[in-house]
Order: structure tokens, then C-alpha cells, then sequence
């Protein structure tokens, strides 16, 4: 996997699956990482999907890779201010900015409460459809195609952790074999691409030979904040990239423990367990940095000696989703 670091707004792969980080962070925002918050780019649509929406999150989308304009779902793991404190503000700022169109938000009970109280009590109006979505464990949606399933982690709260799959798409199509087998280019070329047979004056065609094998769909999987979870190992079954916190170090293990969250070691082993292919860690404590015993390299060490295939975020950092 291929993962391009950007610090300003840079173009992307012309609408590919993409994650961008807009914030790293755990607890509260330093001046390093903001609190969480991460936008999806799904592959061949102009829109984003936003999974938490901690403090100032639409402020990281001004000096980021992606444009607020172009979310329409909200996904919230649970109800913990660095997950959602952003998300009042977020909503104003779509008004304020002129947008219309509707925006669906999901969460686990107690997300519409929370959004109502504080829009109703700052009289906050919000110019467009807004849909919430009070969720349980299971499948989610099915929007055109791809799906989104989620399930319970272990937290303290009710914390739920999501699962973005694309449907398999159609191989690729050939079209120098094609037009030495006389076939002209244009419709019968689309035709053949999506699986029909065609029939050229007479001549019965099949796609076999001129169309590749399923390009397999890819998936992505958001956890946190969770303790290790077998629901989340579940969860992560063979996705192409997992996004996992890993707060504490293996050092501060029994911090991790008390207070419901993950070590590095423990986002790698739910990765291995998974037999996912990639793992990004995020929700990172700020305690861990270049001036204090344990830093940022030392997250990663300990994540790799488990899991190779280990990235740490960085806030405005965007990472491909490539294929298997």
C-alpha cells in the first residue's frame, strides 16, 4: 500500500479510495494531532464519508486534502467529547457555508439527544435535511453497492467500530483483443465489459477472453476506542486496511486496561488475528513524543515486531486503499 503524506490541499488519485486524517490524536488536541476524526473517499464518487467528528474538525478540513463540502454520511464510534464535540460546529459550518443538500449522521443511542440539546439550546439552525440515525450492531447500509456493517468494541460506553466494503467490480476489458476479433468500439465494448453477450451480425460473442477475472472490492475497517476486542478482530476479517487506536504504549499496559483503550502491541494483534492486510494506528496519547522517554517510534517498533505492515498517522496524512 502506498501512503502519500500531505501537509497542504493536494489533488488525490482521481476519485480512488482514499482515507484522509484529520485527527490522531486521544483525549485532547495538542499542538502536534487534533482529536479524532477521519474522511473516506470512496472509489469513482465525488463524496466523502466522515468517521468521528472531535473538536475543530472543520477546521483541519480547511487546511487539509479534503473538502467539507463533500461529505454526506457521519459515522460516530460513541459519545466521548474527542469523538463528537466537533460535530455541533461541523453542522453549523456546512449551514453557514451554503450547502443544502442532506447529510445523514449515524451513532449508537443517545447521539440524536445529544445533537438536538445542543442545536435546540444554542438555536443553531440547520438549513438542510439532517438525518440521524440511532444505530445497533449489524448492517448499517447498503448505498449502491457498498456496504457498512458495525459492531460493538469494548470501551465503557456503548463504542462502535465500522466496516466499509466495496462490491467487487468487473475486470478489466481488452479492447486491442476486441477489435482484432472485429468488434467495433463504442456500446458493444460497454456491453461486454459488464458481462453480456453480444450478438454482431449473427456472430454470437462472449466476454470470455476479452474480460479479466473480478477485481475483488476493497474494505476498511475504523476501530476505536476499544480494549482488544474479538468483535473487532471479527470485524477486520481480511480488510484491505485497518485503522485501529493504539493510545498507550505496551509500558502503560495497565493504564490501557482501566481505561478501555489499546497498546500498539494490541492494534497489531487484532491485525494479525484478522489477517488483515495493512494497519494504520490512531488515537495516539500525547505523552508519547521526540522529548519523553517513549516516542512515536517506539509505538511503531513495538506494532511492527507483531504486525509488519504498520503505519503510524500523522493529522492531514492520506493513505490509498489499494487492492489485494
Amino acid at each position: 500500500m502506498a501512503a502519500l503524506c500531505v501537509s497542504g490541499r493536494v489533488a488525490h488519485p482521481a476519485f480512488d479510495m482514499q482515507i484522509t486524517f484529520l485527527g490522531t490524536g486521544a483525549g485532547i488536541p495538542s499542538t502536534r494531532r487534533n482529536v479524532a476524526a477521519m474522511a473516506l473517499r470512496l472509489s469513482q464518487r465525488s463524496e466523502l464519508w466522515l468517521f468521528d467528528c472531535g473538536e475543530a474538525t472543520q477546521h483541519r478540513f480547511m487546511t487539509s486534502a479534503v473538502s467539507m463540502g463533500q461529505v454526506t454520511r457521519i459515522f460516530i464510534s460513541h459519545l466521548h467529547g474527542d469523538h463528537v464535540f466537533g460535530l455541533p460546529g461541523f453542522l453549523a459550518t456546512r449551514g453557514l457555508g451554503g450547502l443544502r443538500t442532506p447529510l445523514d449522521v449515524y451513532g449508537p443511542p443517545g447521539l440524536r439527544a445529544m445533537l438536538e440539546g445542543v442545536l435546540a439550546a444554542t438555536s443553531t439552525w440547520v438549513p438542510y435535511p439532517l438525518r440521524i440515525h440511532e444505530i445497533e450492531p449489524g448492517e448499517v447500509l447498503d448505498d449502491r453497492g457498498v456496504r457498512v456493517r458495525c459492531a460493538s468494541l469494548l470501551h465503557g460506553v456503548q463504542c462502535l467500530g465500522y466496516r466499509v466494503s466495496e462490491p467487487d467490480e468487473p475486470g478489466r476489458f481488452d479492447p486491442a483483443r476486441a477489435a482484432a476479433q472485429g468488434i467495433p468500439a463504442g456500446p458493444l465494448f460497454g456491453r461486454l465489459k459488464r458481462g453480456e453477450t453480444i450478438d454482431l451480425d449473427g456472430r454470437i460473442i462472449t466476454p470470455e477472453g476479452l474480460v479479466g477475472p473480478p477485481l475483488p472490492g476493497r474494505s476498511v475497517v475504523y476501530c476505536t476506542d476499544t480494549a482488544y476486542s474479538e468483535a473487532a478482530v471479527a470485524l477486520a476479517e481480511r480488510c484491505d486496511l485497518l485503522v485501529h487506536e493504539a493510545t498507550f504504549a505496551s509500558a502503560d499496559a495497565a493504564i490501557a486496561d482501566v481505561s478501555g483503550h489499546s497498546t500498539a502491541a494490541t492494534a497489531a494483534r487484532v491485525a494479525s488475528e484478522a489477517g488483515a492486510r495493512r494497519l494504520v494506528l490512531t488515537h495516539i496519547s500525547a505523552r508519547y513524543a521526540p522529548e519523553q522517554p517513549i516516542g512515536l517510534d517506539d509505538l511503531l517498533t513495538e506494532a511492527r515486531a507483531i504486525f509488519p505492515a504498520t503505519d503510524l498517522a500523522d493529522d492531514g496524512m492520506s493513505v490509498e486503499v489499494e487492492r489485494r
